[in-house]
């Protein structure tokens, strides 16, 4: 365990990345540089990635300070920003095939994280530990409520009657929403108060003891994670008419930016992910990755949705056939996977290959 200097000591990257873009931004808008400029935009796109991962670590940060539930909450509100800013910055563009955007990115991110993250964590762990074991109360757990905000949000919007096609009208969209943050909410409160044990690797865990950063450097966190949220934002729509140029040269379809987009929200979580398992933590590598996929639905759509009910914009949320037929196959194999406490490689390489199967689909329809 970290030292209470290391947890004080903020790293170098954590806070020149958000004012290194802060700083690119100012000199955008103040004309000094060229906006569109070849050299800005990939600039722009480093210090993207950059402001995502600082923006993740002062969070952290800022949890370990405040402690339970509330860390998990900060977490979840930063990623959450994070992404509907890379979603409605693209969609304040209008262009055809936006409304699909919002679609895109919840199935991509679900995708990724049951198949690629979670996948990816089960053949690292087990390549190093042979066979790993977790809580099934708190595997269980975590997937009944994304089956079903999955469902509520990706599959159900193609049988309604009240709005023509894929989409929910404006109060079913309402309610979907509500249900969706309500649902979150009582996760929240089940994982952080009233059955955290389910979540934690053993009885030894239950009452852990963290370093606690000083209040001085919970404050200089706060405040680089509000610069780096709002460089985000920025960054965001400056670089998203050129990502769907980018993807369109490339011969690739529009959905692909929503692959795009939820991989670079899941990156530092993932990473993270991947890191846990490697160290034998493989509970917390599952709280993670299952984590951010409900956040991603229970969050990001309900934002996003009022975004579209205030500018009347209709958003397609139902799957086609093919899209819903891997979203049953990774939910169906993900409860299988984690129905009996143990994993191998094996169960890693299944869905590493319905990750593969979900890339390659993404990329040739």
């Amino acid at each position: 365990m970290a030292s209470d200097h290391s947890v004080d000591e903020l790293p170098l990257w954590a806070w020149v990345a958000p004012v290194a873009a802060a700083t690119l931004l100012a000199l955008k808008f103040s004309h000094v540089i060229p906006a569109d400029g070849g050299l800005v935009l990939v600039l722009a796109a480093i210090l993207l990635g950059g402001a995502v991962f600082a923006a993740v670590h002062h969070a952290e940060i800022i949890a370990l300070r405040v402690g339970e539930p509330f860390g998990s909450i900060v977490l979840a509100v930063a990623v959450t920003v994070i992404e509907v800013a890379l979603i409605v910055s693209i969609l304040m563009g209008a262009t055809a095939g936006s409304e699909f955007l919002a679609r895109d990115t919840v199935f991509a991110t679900v995708m990724i994280v049951l198949n690629g993250i979670v996948g990816l964590c089960l053949v690292v762990g087990g390549m190093r530990h042979h066979e790993q074991s977790f809580q099934t109360a708190a595997s269980s757990t975590a997937l009944s409520v994304l089956g079903t905000l999955a469902t509520f949000t990706l599959v159900l919007p193609n049988y309604t009657l009240a709005s023509p096609g894929a989409t929910y009208n404006t109060a079913q969209l309402a309610f979907v929403s509500a249900s969706c943050v309500t649902l979150y909410a009582v996760f929240l409160f089940v994982q952080t108060i009233r059955h955290r044990d389910y979540f934690l690797a053993d009885a030894s865990e239950q009452h852990p003891v963290h370093d606690t950063p000083s209040n001085r450097t919970a404050a200089i966190s706060l405040g680089l994670l509000v610069l780096a949220l709002v460089a985000v934002v920025l960054l965001a729509k400056t670089l998203s008419p050129a990502l769907e140029a980018a993807i369109a040269d490339a011969g690739l379809p529009k959905a692909f930016v929503g692959v795009v987009i939820a991989a670079v929200v899941l990156l530092p979580e993932g990473m993270a992910a991947v890191r846990a398992a490697a160290a034998n933590r493989l509970q917390t590598s599952l709280n993670l990755a299952l984590g951010s996929a409900m956040a991603t639905i229970g969050l990001t759509i309900p934002a996003v949705a009022v975004f579209a009910i205030l500018t009347g914009m209709t958003l397609e949320l139902g799957l086609d056939p093919e899209e819903t037929a891997l979203l049953v196959l990774s939910l169906f194999i993900g409860t299988v996977t984690l129905a009996t406490g143990r994993t191998t490689i094996l169960q890693g390489a299944v869905h590493l290959v319905i990750f593969a199967v979900f890339l390659f689909l993404a990329a040739v329809p």
